[in-house]
């Protein structure tokens, strides 16, 4: 679809034609009969957790990204938790990270007793600013936790070369970045430990779940006890070893994923090489159509990289517009658009307002983006239909909003 000039329409919020019948949503899985089959294949098996699915899904997962070791969790957030317990934080420490993510990314640090220090981003990608981010370093940091966003690498080179200097542990928040690549490299094998998320809007599902990929046998054997309540062995070893003896060696929990939830993610994991193809090809006709178009910045894209696309956040212009974020975030849902907004940054929510005293104005850059984002439909089973519906809608919207 070709848009190069926008007639000022009638918008669907003022009572015109919408663009869809029906919503299009931001995010959506993907499932097919193998993926069911995979499944009920699986319920019929004797194991239905802490089974076979799991080994194999987990050495399957780290030789696509080129890990050595991945431990699979119940979550992304579990995963991000685990992480933040291996890598050591305890109380008295800080860890690193952005503002602008979901709250899981600072909440696993928490859940620690550490303390989240973040540093504004770059203005360009969104991603943690190394420079912001090194000039936070004190005594008590232990971790630097720099995120994907959108499915863009952070700056990795950087970020790991601060890390080597202090004495850091690096955890890649790689839950939007599954199939990226920085400086030819698979994100999964660049960091001390990378977390990855497999909610259904993600490049593959297994209904809610994550991994760590990691090269340190250390961690990897920490993760994997972390998971099951901290005991030394699983059901799974014991009954293959024809004895009942376990012990707990640390504090853990009940973190783990099913074998169900394998099965479903092995099968999917064949499809991710196509399925990051069409997200890429999408982005592309994204980039093509709104290059043009006043009042739409487009996601930046630094040469040395290969993004996922989990998201695709657009920014608004104000200086070509007579609206703000809200009236243009309507206006699409209106037209039957699902956008969404990626994300409210962290130090903004209440319980980080009250419990550390964030005003706001802290990290400028991420607040300012934060006011002009919006997440357009990003998932790999749109159609063409679907994505020309997606243009022409922010086409008419913006041209209805125009200066």
């Amino acid at each position: 679809m070709n848009v190069t000039v926008a007639t000022r329409e009638i918008l669907a919020i003022h009572g015109g034609t919408p663009v869809r019948k029906t919503l299009l949503p931001y995010g959506r899985q993907s499932i097919d009969e193998s993926d069911i089959q995979a499944v009920v294949d699986t319920l019929r098996s004797d194991w239905l957790t802490t089974g076979p699915r799991i080994a194999e899904f987990e050495e399957t997962f780290a030789a696509w990204v080129g890990a050595k070791y991945a431990v699979s969790f119940s979550s992304g957030t579990a995963a991000l938790h685990a992480a933040a317990f291996a890598a050591g934080l305890k109380p008295g420490d800080e860890a690193i990270t952005s503002p602008l993510t979901f709250a899981a990314t600072a909440n696993c640090v928490l859940y620690q007793g550490a303390t989240p220090i973040f540093a504004d981003v770059s203005p360009d990608t969104l991603n943690l600013d190394p420079e912001r981010a090194a000039a936070c370093v004190t005594p008590r940091t232990k971790v630097i936790l720099p995120v994907d966003y959108a499915g863009h690498p952070a700056d990795l080179e950087n970020v790991s070369e601060i890390a080597e200097r202090h004495g850091l542990t690096v955890i890649e928040d790689a839950c939007h970045a599954l199939g990226a690549e920085y400086r030819g490299g698979r994100v999964g094998s660049l960091s001390h430990m990378t977390v990855f998320s497999f909610h259904p809007v993600k490049h593959l599902t297994t209904g809610e779940g994550g991994m760590v990929t990691t090269d340190n046998a250390r961690f990897a054997e920490t993760l994997r006890r972390f998971r099951n309540h901290g005991i030394s062995s699983e059901a799974r070893q014991r009954q293959t070893a024809g004895q009942w003896q376990y012990d707990m060696v640390l504090l853990g929990f009940n973190y783990r994923l099913t074998d169900i939830g394998c099965a479903l993610g092995l099968e999917q994991l064949k499809k991710l090489e196509p399925n990051l193809a069409r997200r890429r090809k999408i982005a592309a006709r994204y980039n093509a159509a709104f290059r043009g178009i006043r009042g739409v910045n487009p996601p930046s894209i630094r040469s040395d990289v290969n993004p996922a696309w989990h998201l695709y956040p657009i920014r608004l212009d104000f200086s070509g517009l007579s609206a703000g974020r809200g009236e243009v975030f309507s206006a699409l849902r209106a037209e039957n658009i699902g956008v969404n907004v990626h994300y409210i940054p962290v130090h903004r929510h209440s319980y980080y307002r009250d419990r550390f005293g964030y005003k706001g104005g802290e990290y400028p850059v991420a607040e300012a983006a934060y006011e002009r984002l919006i997440s357009l439909p990003m998932f790999h089973g749109m159609s063409d239909d679907d994505v020309d519906d997606v243009v022409k809608a922010v086409t008419k919207v913006v041209a209805a909003f125009g200066r």
